[in-house]
């Protein structure tokens, strides 16, 4: 009988310990939070890469998330929150998931923008109920000293995805397998 009451007892521990991690119930800050957050990672990018600053004036929208956690140990995954914005006004929420198999271990976090190039691109964007990163988007990779290269061929393309701040273990950052899905904080 004590058994069953301590099992009782750790499943709603870790039910009621669930529900208040992911809550974000009426009146909480999630948005303020993550708006500070992506205003702090636009100013890091813009004062680190510069040449950010033009892609963003270029750029019809923008995707921020300031802060992507991934970890793996034969299975991995990746977790973030971030804001859409057009122009310099957050117009909608996202958070981003992905899941992997294979040989992998470790952890490592990252920040990441998608600039949204086209119209076209930002709307499909914005209409999908769970968009993943195609073969559309170009990658604007770090270059020598740290410099960001976003050539001419880069700026055409109709998403451009920028990889920066990353911390950790694991080798590399990717976004392919990321499904990006609209959340209200």
């Amino acid at each position: 009988m004590s058994i069953l009451s301590r099992r009782g007892f750790a499943l709603g521990a870790l039910a009621t310990t669930t529900v208040a991690a992911c809550g974000n119930g009426i009146g909480s800050r999630g948005a303020d939070r993550i708006d500070s957050r992506v205003n702090t990672t636009l100013n890091y990018m813009y004062n680190r890469y510069p040449g950010t600053r033009d892609l963003a004036n270029k750029a019809s929208g923008m995707l921020v998330m300031p802060l992507v956690t991934e970890a793996g140990f034969g299975l991995g995954g990746s977790y973030g929150r971030g804001a859409l914005r057009i122009g310099d006004s957050t117009v909608d929420y996202y958070a981003i998931a992905a899941g992997s198999a294979g040989l992998q271990l470790g952890a490592q976090q990252y920040s990441h923008v998608l600039f949204f190039m086209t119209d076209d691109a930002l709307m499909d964007f914005r209409t999908s109920p769970g968009w993943a990163l195609g073969a559309d988007a170009e990658y604007a990779l770090n270059d020598n000293g740290q410099n960001l290269r976003a050539e001419t061929t880069t700026s055409l393309a109709p998403v451009i995805a920028v990889v920066f701040a990353q911390a950790g273990l694991r080798v590399g950052a990717t976004l392919e397998g990321t499904k990006y899905t609209r959340i209200i904080p």
